[in-house]
């Protein structure tokens, strides 16, 4: 249990610029990961393992990629309770993002937008960090996984996207529980089209490839071994579209799927101040829109494909409703902004009381 109550933290981080109250968030996390100040935030970690991807996942609630972008807190943010954590989006060089300012609350909607453009310090940086987090040598008999997500530089043209992503793939795959092939994020140019079915089709298939030649490798442990591929996907995709993805991860031997991204529907927050900021929405208004897909993705896909289920979730129950949408397991993200850290642990009993 948190030794300080975020009802007491959330004025002070909420009468700063959001970027500004995420940098320091950040900073405090990284710097007290593994020190008495960990208490600050720390939650229990609630025992419901399930099986996915040929992994154990020690419980049903995972932090989604978008906020330690650099891998800096993988420890600080196990402590939350959470059974997974996914960091990035990694690009292959370091790069600066979008202009500032670019991340903005709606707090009547409860809700975010941002077009941080994957701001991060690049493949390099990103791995040294991963290989300082101390999270796999706790003696836990479910220990908690680590996902890393991957990109594409801005400066890349939407051409050569495929460099990009296997550069990221080669270099993240000895240190990744799985890896998550980001094609959705609507803040770096014509990223979105690589889930067009040609597109998409061309991209997998040489991720896939290249997979296959990563998993005859020796990794750090001197043994081979096959690591999990996510791909995560958009909200704003009609049926038709979810339908052809859907046969695309298939065909291409992807282990699961990632849905959803942020939105760039602003139909939920008409008329609130920052809602026509260009970026994705991010929070209560996508639960709806997230949980669709996951609905038309699950029917696609059948029952035993694995879907990590993200967007929206405020509060235990909405958590809830993901699962029952389809998801096998859950992310969150701008809910652990506006509920705090006890939010994973209290996500996680519920989905474990409704068995």
């Amino acid at each position: 249990m948190s030794l300080i109550p975020y009802a007491l933290t959330r004025p002070f981080l909420f009468g700063m610029d959001a970027e500004a109250a995420h940098d320091l968030t950040m900073d405090t996390l990284s710097r007290g990961q593994g020190t008495p100040l960990q208490w600050a935030w720390c939650h229990e970690t609630v025992n419901d393992p399930i099986e996915l991807a040929g992994l154990t996942f020690p419980n049903r609630v995972g932090m989604a990629a978008g906020l330690d972008k650099n891998a800096r807190c993988i420890d600080a943010l196990g402590a939350m309770g959470f059974g997974f954590v996914e960091v990035g989006t990694v690009t292959p060089k370091p790069q600066p993002g979008n202009p500032k300012p670019r991340m903005f609350r709606l707090p009547k909607a409860k809700a975010l937008i941002n077009r941080l453009g994957f701001n991060n310090d690049g493949l390099e940086a990103f791995i040294r960090n991963v290989q300082q987090a101390k999270f796999r040598q706790q003696k836990r008999r479910y220990p908690m996984l680590l996902g890393l997500n991957i990109g594409k530089n801005a400066s890349t043209p939407i051409e050569d996207a495929t460099r990009d992503y296997l550069t990221c793939l080669e270099g993240v795959y000895p240190h990744a529980d799985y890896v998550t092939v980001n094609i959705s994020s609507p803040n770096t140019q014509n990223l979105r089209s690589l889930q067009s079915d040609e597109a998409l089709d061309a991209l997998l298939g040489a991720i896939a490839q290249r997979r296959e030649t990563l998993a005859r490798q020796p990794g750090p442990s001197g043994k081979a071994r096959r690591v999990p591929i996510f791909v995560k996907i958009a909200p704003d995709l009609d049926a038709s579209q979810v339908s052809v993805i859907a046969a695309t991860l298939q065909r291409h031997g992807m282990d699961g799927v990632i849905a959803t991204n942020t939105t760039i529907s602003r139909e939920a927050v008409q008329g609130l101040p920052h809602a026509q900021e260009t970026g994705g929405l991010s929070g209560a208004p996508v639960l709806e829109a997230s949980n669709q897909v996951i609905s038309q993705l699950r029917a696609a896909l059948g029952k035993n494909f694995p879907i990590i289920g993200v967007g929206g979730i405020m509060s235990a129950q909405d958590a809830v409703s993901k699962i029952r949408a389809g998801a096998d397991v859950v992310q969150i993200y701008t809910g652990l902004i506006y509920a705090g850290p006890g939010l994973p642990s209290s996500a996680a009993k519920a989905i474990k009381a409704m068995r």
